[in-house]
């Protein structure tokens, strides 16, 4: 019952070397790999994060040794880079890696349909409005929900809507705008 709380000091400070050695070894590489480890999560970036905390915890506490433990980072990481260049290239690959952004709201109507699915309330919506400074929803144009979760709020414009930031995004059954 003993070991429980302390074994020894030697383990101690063999489990505080690793941690430093991996904490430095992933901090290196994700500044290798660049910003898109750091944005903002989408489902696949969600999956490397979890994945990089989970070998990086082996790595700290000896559950893998050292080697191994930076071989799996390595290798998540290039995936996760190699994926991102064939997102870029390939629309088919883009749209399996990454959720498309939904309307929620255009043109004063809550898209009941879209909202449902992606498990959004009024309040919700409203709240994003709120957030952006705007106090009267007949100023809005559209609100949607990006690949990675956050609400962006669209006021309306008197510019004609030829170059339209909403082209292309789900608004109803599989309609676009």
């Amino acid at each position: 019952m003993d070991s429980i709380f302390f074994e020894s000091w030697t383990k101690v400070g063999h489990v505080a070397l690793l941690t430093i050695i991996a904490f430095v070894t992933l901090f290196l590489f994700i500044r290798i790999s660049g910003k898109r480890t750091l944005a903002k999560f989408n489902a696949f970036d969600f999956v490397v994060t979890v994945t990089l905390g989970s070998v990086l915890a082996y790595m700290m506490l000896a559950q893998v040794n050292l080697t191994e433990g930076t071989v799996v980072l390595l290798l998540i990481i290039a995936m996760q880079l190699l994926f991102a260049k064939l997102s870029r290239r390939s629309v088919v690959i883009e749209r399996l890696l990454n959720a498309s952004p939904k309307l929620l709201f255009y043109k004063g109507s809550y898209l009941e349909n879209n909202m449902e699915k992606e498990l959004v309330t009024r309040q919700e919506i409203l709240a994003s409005i709120r957030q952006k400074g705007i106090g009267n929803v007949d100023d809005v144009l559209a609100v949607v929900i990006e690949a990675n979760g956050d609400l962006s709020v669209i006021k309306k414009s008197h510019n004609s809507n030829t170059n339209s930031s909403l082209k292309g995004i789900e608004s109803h059954e599989n309609e676009t705008v």
